[in-house]
Parts: structure tokens; C-alpha cells; sequence
């Protein structure tokens, strides 16, 4: 087996593992993150429904002028808050933190500590 797919094996062992522990509800929806090299995305999910109830990424309109490079530290804290305010506006207040095969440091931290202070609690 190729290095390439053992690693790629091991990503999606490591989601599933993640995820299994980790359900959205309509009380609780779950906070999921997808990170590029230039770019993150978060989400605030429905499981039990399959609706996304908030979102927002460095690619949204409200940072496009706000965020020069969605690579780093800064646009992560600046993606966190601006989920925070959405979920809030959408009547969430606590959700589930799904960081899928990425380890909890970083931007992932960053990002989940802005929508910490941004008001949402997991």
C-alpha cells in the first residue's frame, strides 16, 4: 500500500472517530470545520433535520474585504465570531465542536475560541 493511501486511510478513520462521538441536534447542533491551505470554513448543523443553520468561511462576503489571506490565525478568530453572531441571529447558543481529522491547535483553536467569545458555548 502507498504512503499516499495509508494517509489518506488514516484521515478517515481518524473523521469517523470524530464524528461517531459527535451528533447534531435541534438542541445542540454540531459546529464542523473544513480547512484548506488558503481558506476555513465552519458550519452549524442540523443532523436530525440535514439543514445547515449557520455559516460562514474567509470566502463569505461579509469578510471578503475584512481578510487579506484566509490562511492564518487572524481570519480563523475573524470566521469564529462571524459564525458566532450568525448562530446567535439563527437561535443557537450551544453547540457540539466537530473538528474531523484536524488536531485541536492552530487555526482550528483559534476559530473555536472566537465563537466561544463570540457567545456560543461547547
Amino acid at each position: 500500500m502507498s504512503v499516499t493511501k495509508q494517509k489518506a486511510q488514516s484521515r478517515q478513520r481518524r473523521r469517523n472517530r470524530v464524528r461517531s462521538a459527535v451528533r447534531g441536534t435541534i438542541e445542540r447542533p454540531r459546529l464542523t470545520v473544513f480547512r484548506s491551505s488558503k481558506h476555513i470554513y465552519a458550519q452549524v448543523i442540523d443532523d436530525d433535520r440535514g439543514v445547515t443553520l449557520a455559516s460562514a468561511s474567509t470566502v463569505s462576503p461579509e469578510l471578503k474585504g475584512k481578510v487579506t489571506y484566509g490562511g492564518n490565525i487572524a481570519a480563523a478568530q475573524a470566521v469564529g465570531q462571524l459564525l458566532a453572531d450568525k448562530a446567535k441571529a439563527a437561535g443557537v447558543a450551544k453547540v457540539c465542536f466537530d473538528r474531523g481529522h484536524y488536531r485541536y491547535h492552530g487555526r482550528i483553536k483559534a476559530l473555536a475560541d472566537a465563537a466561544r467569545t463570540g457567545g456560543l458555548s461547547f
